[in-house]
């Protein structure tokens, strides 16, 4: 994307911006103010969050549009595994499996049913789909080719998290969508139903047959427009079965929330964790590789998977450096961790995959084996 490129993506992303916020209504939500987070019409993070100045948010704007990026989209086609929708949902109900479809959006089986987080289909995470971040890769499965879908976690409403499009094609066949407190609003609008929202405030849980959710604090902020900067809450997850425990963060800076999370709540037997789009301009809302090692660390984790990486370009980081960084910082420190293909099913209780599928172009790319500590569930991280 060339500079001129780049300043009408960003004339026409404000314009959308002061358009979309100006949309923005709050019908749904009556407990925003019950809230121990929400301070002055606005949420709150749980440990001291400097605000960036108007100053630093031109120097950003600026580098986006004027810096060059080195390596920060493949010049390859990522290698994806095609989904048949008639392969879901065959894990035995005291079983649970994974699939990475891009980003943040991973699809579970859980005790017999599907689950997803974050699910983004369109094409770019942007509020156009004429400019903006666009997908390295096609999503493995089609979004018009999903099964009924027991439920779907959002952690935070940014674009590459709350797809409007994707939801206004699959709400018909979601039982129910498990959201942080505001995003109800967003939902209504677009046409879910109020029955299948479900909002949760942190530490707030809910039972769904044998599936307990809890809404746990994430460091970060939120917001689609210019006007509307932390109206709704932003959120990691504890998710448990029965047999499994699982953790997936969302969007989040380090802090010590991640430790206490994991007294309450873990171990846990996979941590879907962010690892990309770090930079030192927003060190407090996005982690370093070394900073996700240590908090899978305080989750008291046994297997971690990063996530957020591979799909949009969101950042000045070369596009590999999250897997080579996490992969290194493994080996080192002697961390189970997965690296599944996108489209890639592990079911957990078996060999956790560890191919280094982002190096594209070598001899060694999808076959060879990341040698890290190579861990079933049956094994925890001391």
């Amino acid at each position: 994307m060339n500079a001129l490129t780049r300043i009408l993506f960003a004339i026409g992303a404000l314009f959308m911006a002061v358009f979309l916020s100006a949309c923005v209504s709050n019908t749904f939500n009556t407990k925003l103010e019950a809230s121990a987070h929400y301070k002055d019409g606005e949420f709150i993070n749980s440990e001291p969050f400097e605000k960036p100045t108007v100053s630093k948010t031109l120097g950003i704007i600026k580098r986006f549009i004027f810096e060059e990026k080195i390596n920060t989209e493949p010049k390859q086609p990522i290698p994806v595994l095609k989904i048949e929708a008639n392969e879901l949902n065959n894990s035995l109900p005291h079983q649970a499996a994974v699939y990475r479809l891009g980003h943040s959006t991973i699809l579970m089986e859980l005790n017999g049913q599907i689950w997803m987080t974050d699910p983004v289909f369109s094409e770019r995470a942007s509020p156009v789909q004429w400019a903006g971040p666009k997908r390295f890769h096609p999503t493995p499965i089609d979004v018009d080719d999903l099964p009924d879908i027991a439920g779907i976690i959002i952690s935070h409403d940014h674009y590459d998290h709350l797809d409007k499009n994707t939801i206004k094609k699959i709400h018909a066949k979601v039982g129910g969508f498990f959201v942080p407190l505001g995003i109800g609003q967003h939902l209504l609008d677009w046409g879910v139903p109020a029955d299948k929202i479900h909002e949760f405030d942190w530490w707030q849980q809910k039972q769904i047959g044998d599936i307990t959710l809890v809404s746990t604090p994430a460091n970060h902020f939120s917001g689609r427009g210019l006007t509307d900067g932390n109206s709704t809450l932003w959120s990691s997850w504890v998710i448990k079965t029965p047999q499994h425990s699982l953790f997936f963060s969302g969007d989040s800076g380090y802090f010590s929330g991640f430790k206490e999370i994991g007294d309450k709540h873990g171990p846990f037997d996979l941590t879907m964790m962010e690892n990309g789009a770090y930079d030192q301009n927003w060190e407090s809302v996005h982690m370093t590789p070394e900073q996700t090692l240590q908090a899978h660390r305080d989750l008291k984790g046994k297997v971690m998977m990063p996530i957020h990486n591979g799909t949009f370009d969101l950042a000045f980081h070369e596009w590999t450096d999250p897997f080579e960084r996490i992969k290194k910082l493994a080996y080192e420190n002697q961390q189970a961790l997965t690296t599944p293909q996108i489209g890639e099913r592990w079911l957990l209780h078996e060999t956790a995959p560890q191919t280094a599928w982002w190096r594209l172009g070598k001899q060694e790319n999808t076959q060879q084996v990341v040698k890290t500590k190579t861990l079933t569930l049956d094994h925890r991280v001391n």
